[in-house]
């Protein structure tokens, strides 16, 4: 557990020793109190769930931005095989990337926290609906970046990377618009596939435990095989 602490907290220091940080960091922040006073300005009504939506569409734009370098990087300069020479195991490696990536993607979240203050001023926003909002924005973010990680685990290039990233993402995401050109079970594998189907629960204050096993079992698999792909040795 250690190890994977000392490698996140790299992964993590590695975030601020790099411009690109401060400005996805700045860029964020920017563009979601934009749209959240606009959200806000037009409902009229004391509620976070709008400003979750919008939330969990923009991730798919900033993720792959985050996640692009992590492995790509190591790879591109040659400090990958020095890493895996170190008694530290594949699993501890990928964990601790992994953690790094989510630790700053947190930070992101808990920087617009300020939002359900805000409202509360103003009005009597349900506490709990915000909880699962902000829930299900966290798991949705913590699957793209297991995804993101797994894409840059394949390749030295960070752009073909993000590239790659963004079309997983777009796909895992707007996979539900196909569901009408598709029935039976076909139909209900896409709409279990797609986020959106399992962001809009969260969005509106719905927890159930078939969107939990969707997070949770996907961000498993991705590190799975993102173990998996540090151990081939054919992007040597």
């Amino acid at each position: 557990m250690n190890k994977i602490l000392v490698i996140a907290k790299k992964e993590l220091k590695n975030y601020f020793n790099s411009p690109i940080a401060y400005i996805v960091l700045i860029a964020t922040i920017s563009v979601f109190n934009v749209f959240f006073f606009l959200i806000i300005d037009e409902n009229r009504e004391a509620s976070l769930c709008d400003v979750f939506k919008v939330m969990e569409f923009l991730f798919i734009f900033i993720v792959p931005l985050l996640t692009m370098k992590t492995f790509a990087e190591e790879k591109f300069s040659g400090t990958m095989e020095f890493l895996m020479t170190t008694p530290t195991t594949n699993t501890t490696i990928v964990l601790g990337k992994y953690f790094g990536s989510l630790i700053f993607f947190t930070l992101i979240i808990g920087l617009t926290t300020s939002y359900y203050f805000i409202i509360e001023f103003f009005g009597h926003p349900e506490p709990l609906a915000t909880l699962a909002g902000y829930l299900g924005v966290w798991l949705e973010g913590a699957l793209f970046i297991a995804i993101g990680i797994l894409v840059s685990s394949w390749t030295k290039n960070q752009i073909v990377a993000a590239i790659s990233s963004y079309a997983i993402l777009f796909l895992l995401y707007f996979s539900i618009n196909f569901i009408k050109y598709f029935s039976g079970t076909t139909e209900i594998l896409i709409r279990y596939i797609s986020t959106w189907s399992h962001t809009q629960n969260f969005a509106v204050g719905l927890i159930t435990m078939t969107d939990l096993v969707y997070y949770v079992s996907g961000i498993f698999i991705c590190i799975a095989f993102t173990r998996l792909s540090i151990e081939n040795r054919l992007w040597r």
